[in-house]
């Protein structure tokens, strides 16, 4: 079974590149953020003909995320419960659904802009919201279900998951506050934590880079190495012990109208 996260960055500007990596990839699920759809512009008849059941939640602009199987899509929950609202609007942020008998969320977790800003605490809440969801779900569905967080965490849990550590001082995405509020949730039920899982930095088995998911478009930040490894997947040890590979796609970061994300990839026992 193959389990994938994507930031498409545009569902429709990226539409001919999903649908010719899902051709060569073969995810049995796929979760996108960002896609910046509607219900109705959200492309469910071609990827139903790629071979893929989809649920969406999106309203345009700049959020949206869906979930993609050809394995079952059942239980899908549209946004977190006590999620917060922003400038007055309850964002399109968070989708779950169980593909297969594995719990799965794709999770766009606000940017924060600065931290201190209204956008930096926003965001804390809703991490702090996801928190609550993942300790409710757990613990209905039991420690032995299959489970897992991925998505956009506009979070780089460590140092070394920063081109340049020192480049971000004062910054978002790396501040302890953020860090800690991740950590909350991987702890979310202490006796049995989420993992993080760390992917290698491409397909290639002997590749030691870091393994970054997200460069910047402007001042050649993909060419430069200029990354962060903010594209995570938190996973119980049920579904932790059946990853035999977890991996960038960095491939699919290349050529022409990119994502400024790649795709992590995790390949499991079925």
């Amino acid at each position: 079974m193959r389990i994938a996260t994507w930031n498409l960055n545009s569902v429709k500007a990226r539409l001919p590149r999903l649908l010719s990596w899902l051709e060569l990839r073969q995810p049995d699920v796929l979760l996108v953020q960002e896609t910046k759809a509607t219900e109705q512009s959200w492309p469910a008849a071609e990827l139903q003909a790629a071979g893929y059941e989809s649920a969406h939640l999106g309203s345009g602009r700049w959020n949206g995320v869906g979930i993609l199987s050809r394995v079952g899509l059942d239980d899908v929950t549209r946004g977190l419960a006590g999620q917060p609202s922003f400038d007055g609007a309850v964002e399109d942020r968070a989708i779950g659904a169980t593909c297969a008998g594995v719990r799965l969320w794709s999770l766009y977790v606000p940017n924060g802009r600065t931290v201190g800003h209204q956008h930096f605490e926003y965001k804390l809440e809703f991490l702090d919201a996801l928190r609550a969801q993942c300790a409710a779900e757990r613990a209905t569905l039991g420690a032995d279900a299959p489970y897992g967080l991925l998505g956009d965490f506009n979070v780089a849990p460590l140092d070394q998951d920063v081109w340049d550590i020192a480049a971000f001082a004062g910054s978002t995405h790396v501040s302890a506050p953020e860090r800690a509020a991740v950590a909350a949730i991987q702890q979310a039920d202490p006796g049995a934590p989420l993992v993080d899982l760390m992917p290698r930095a491409s397909i290639d088995p002997a590749d030691i880079r870091p393994p970054y998911t997200f460069w910047e478009m402007r001042m050649l930040g993909f060419q430069k190495g200029r990354g962060m490894r903010i594209d995570l997947a938190l996973v119980n040890d049920s579904l932790a012990q059946r990853v035999q590979s977890a991996w960038v796609d960095r491939d699919a970061r290349r050529g022409e109208g990119p994502s400024d994300h790649a795709p992590l990839v995790l390949d499991l026992t079925d």
